[in-house]
């Protein structure tokens, strides 16, 4: 009788342990495939491609600035891929195709929210991406050849409405931020001036040294330098807050042209339907490098100071309202961006 109870004890003993093998088992493997919340389990495990699409240089070496510092933090490489052609069409689109899994991103520009305006795309900035990250900002800079009689804003505005269409205006070509940024000026001030296109920041300050045009809404960073040695007058920036790179310096708003925003910038998007929590993975890194002293370091040497911060859903918010402005500004002013 002994032995036939130690027998059956022994087999209630295995079952137990077999039922609590099996429980905890099962309640591991439940609990690894359910994520806590707001949070992307193990991402990234490998490396993730930015698309620039733009050649190297410029928007590119704000990029590759950010990306190096998002290495570091991330502890997987972050992979420029230039993807250049058709004003920055190109490789956005490639970005609109890509897998919704944080492994690919698109560098963003100011320009990619002024070819909306120009023809039909295949793909829409606020259907087909999320706004996931600013980076920078740089804005441009008002600027007057000495030979113009107006020391201020409200100077120059008088000047253009006593002498409609007599003073030029340079830009970097048609359809660029700085043609807007004067198209905007004129919009909201009634100045009027008339528009000469260049191919270029080099051409178009040329030719404001040399008198042949008289005003220029410039890049900041070449532009300084001349400010500098007296060979051009700037007379306000076109942010919405003053710039940490010339503090001096009023804004437009401030000048009296109340509402005024202009400027060159940069971000990340990411496919739509990527994971909120992947987003936000991105969006902390990014915020990460831009706190950075050494990327703010080089960045104020290009011109250049930090955008934000911004939410994701805040930045897309402000990429869909940097379109619609610009859209309306080409549309009102009627310019032929084909030309």
């Amino acid at each position: 009788m002994r032995k036939i109870r130690r027998r059956a004890i022994a087999r209630d003993v295995l079952r137990l342990i077999t039922f609590w093998t099996l429980f905890a088992s099962v309640s591991s493997t439940a609990h690894a495939q359910t994520p806590v919340a707001g949070t992307s389990p193990q991402f990234p495990t490998r490396s993730i491609r930015l698309i620039v699409p733009f050649p190297p240089g410029g928007s590119d070496t704000v990029a590759r600035l950010v990306a190096r510092r998002m290495t570091a933090s991330l502890g997987q490489p972050i992979v420029i891929d230039n993807r250049p052609g058709a004003a920055g069409v190109i490789g956005t689109q490639l970005g609109s195709q890509a897998s919704p899994d944080g492994y690919t991103l698109v560098f963003i520009t100011a320009s990619l929210t002024i070819t909306p305006a120009t023809s039909r795309l295949p793909y829409d900035l606020t259907r087909d991406f999320i706004g996931t990250a600013p980076v920078a900002t740089g804005p441009l800079l008002l600027v007057v050849n000495p030979s113009v009689s107006a020391a201020t804003v409200s100077e120059l505005i008088a000047l253009c409405k006593a002498k409609p269409g007599a003073l030029n205006y340079a830009s970097t070509g048609t359809g660029s931020i700085t043609h807007l940024a004067a198209e905007l000026f004129k919009s909201l001030t009634g100045a009027n001036m008339t528009h000469v296109p260049y191919k270029g920041t080099g051409p178009a300050q040329n030719e404001l040294l040399a008198g042949r045009v008289q005003a220029m809404f410039g890049v900041l960073a070449p532009a300084i330098p001349h400010v500098q040695a007296g060979k051009l007058r700037a007379l306000a920036v076109t942010s919405a807050a003053r710039s940490k790179l010339v503090p001096s310096l009023p804004t437009l708003s401030e000048a009296g042209v109340k509402g005024y925003e202009a400027a060159t910038w940069y971000g990340i998007i990411a496919p739509v339907r990527t994971p909120g929590s992947i987003v936000r993975t991105v969006a902390r890194h990014v915020e990460m490098a831009m706190a950075d002293a050494d990327i703010s370091e080089k960045l104020a040497a290009m011109g250049f100071e930090p955008l934000g911060p911004m939410s994701p859903s805040e930045f897309g918010r402000y990429i869909a309202s940097e379109t619609a402005k610009w859209s309306k500004i080409i549309k009102d002013a009627a310019i032929d961006l084909q030309q």
